[in-house]
């Protein structure tokens, strides 16, 4: 399954596919409503930046919402900083692991939230603002009223009809509805393979691969030649028949076999990269005619992807 990917942020390329910003979806993502309890859309810091820069409401909204949690995160590391003081007094009289331990965790979420506060004032941006995981928004390429429009949707496919809970598994795991399988997509996806197509540009994606000792590890891989990818997806307009739940956009991408490469570095899918000639049939389906999706799947594009281990942040 891909767990996570690196979307572009530059507008531009998404213009080059004919993309127009739908701004007023994505402002309403930000603009807070004083009346309501409102949790703040999980999105990469690079995709707010892009969307303050052309709305000044949703800028002063995002400042809001960084100073609410800048100032809910002092406190935290008043603790741990406190907790790391006291830790190194006893340990100048008497060595006990639970000292040295609050030493090491405390120093460590020191170092955690100095950086989450780091990031709030930061204004260059970095590789990882760009990246995506399940349940983060991202700017989806779709077809609205015969016209290629750029979306913010979920990363992780709520389907219509469905309730809330499907989000996640019985055993409280996020489902894996954030990722469509090929073989599956005539059953689980039937109302929207053939219905409801966007795409994502993309330049590298991430796996969990197994690890011969048992364990698992995040690897990179990105097409050697430092080209886009257009991943093909699924989305679904979800509403809430009780009206307690806002209405959400989401979305899942499409994997196949893995290529040859892939399969190599030890993961078992691979998401489908189609080709710039296909964009148009791919965003039009004919619910009536699926071989010819297919057809662009075998069609896609086989960069050579190139992987390495995930670096740490």
């Amino acid at each position: 399954m891909c767990y996570s990917a690196q979307i572009t942020s530059d507008y531009r390329k998404y213009q080059r596919f004919g993309g127009t910003l739908s701004l007023s979806d994505f402002a309403a993502l930000w603009l807070r409503d004083p009346y309501k309890e409102q949790k703040r859309p999980k999105a990469p810091k690079a995709l707010e930046e892009l969307v303050s820069s052309l709305d000044p409401e949703v800028k002063a909204s995002i400042d809001a919402w960084n100073a609410a949690e800048a100032a809910e995160l002092e406190p935290e590391l008043f603790k741990q900083r406190k907790r790391v003081a006291d830790a190194e007094r006893k340990l100048l009289t008497k060595v006990t692991k639970k000292a040295q331990d609050d030493v090491r965790i405390g120093t460590n979420k020191v170092r955690q939230i100095m950086g989450w506060l780091d990031d709030f004032k930061r204004k260059t941006l970095e590789p990882r603002d760009e990246r995506i995981f399940p349940q983060w928004y991202a700017p989806v390429i779709v077809m609205e009223n015969g016209q290629r429009v750029v979306k913010p949707m979920r990363y992780q496919c709520r389907l219509s009809g469905m309730p809330a809970s499907s989000d996640y598994a019985k055993d409280g795991k996020l489902s894996g509805t954030y990722n469509a399988r090929r073989d599956n997509l005539e059953r689980f996806w039937r109302n929207q393979f053939g219905y409801t197509h966007g795409l994502i540009v993309i330049s590298t994606f991430y796996e969990n691969v197994d690890t011969p000792e048992g364990g698992s590890q995040r690897i990179q891989f990105s097409p050697k030649d430092g080209s886009d990818m257009l991943v093909a997806c699924l989305w679904s307009h979800w509403t809430d028949p009780t009206g307690e739940h806002p209405d959400l956009l989401s979305f899942a991408t499409i994997t196949d076999e893995p290529e040859p490469e892939v399969a190599a570095a030890g993961h078992d899918r691979t998401i489908i990269n189609i080709k710039p000639e296909h964009v148009d049939a791919w965003l039009n389906p004919d619910p009536a005619n699926l071989q010819a999706l297919y057809d662009i799947f075998d069609d896609r594009q086989h960069p050579f992807y190139v992987h390495q281990l995930e670096k740490a942040a």
